[in-house]
Formats: structure tokens, sequence, C-alpha cells
């Protein structure tokens, strides 16, 4: 997600947009990307530290950009 304090054009349109469509309820939008990541670990703790690496070396851009981290399910062969 783009960072609190800066600007969200993207964001912004899309909340006049919802308003302009009746629903005025809606306050602040924030616009971001979201991505799901199939990765086999030993544990769950491990499947975090490693999709940790990857957003910190290069999905996000840790200058303008904050990330969650989540860790789903844990098949088999580890978690995912």
């Amino acid at each position: 997600m783009p960072r609190a304090t800066l600007l969200d054009p993207q964001g912004e349109a899309v909340e006049r947009a919802l308003h302009a469509l009746g629903f005025g309820e809606v306050g602040r939008v924030r616009m971001g990307k979201h991505l799901m990541l199939d990765v086999q670990a030993g544990s769950r703790e491990e499947a975090l530290a490693r999709a940790r690496e990857m957003c910190d070396r290069l999905l996000a851009n840790p200058v303008i950009e904050d990330y969650d981290l989540a860790v789903e399910g844990g098949g088999g062969r580890g978690a995912t």
C-alpha cells in the first residue's frame, strides 16, 4: 500500500466515483496491490521470513510503500 503520508490519486479517484454512484458512506479510499505467493517452506515462520525477504528485496518499494504478510494453509509439504 502507499504510505499513509503520501498522496494516493487512484484512491481519491475511486472515492469520488463511489460518492457519485451514491455510496456516500465511504470515507477514505487507498489503492494498493495484492500479491499471492505459493511458498514452499518447512514452517509458517520460514514462509513468512522468505516472503518478507522477497518484499524487501523486490516486491515492495520501502520508500513509498508499506506491506502486510499473512500465511494461509500449511499443506503437507510445508506452509504456504
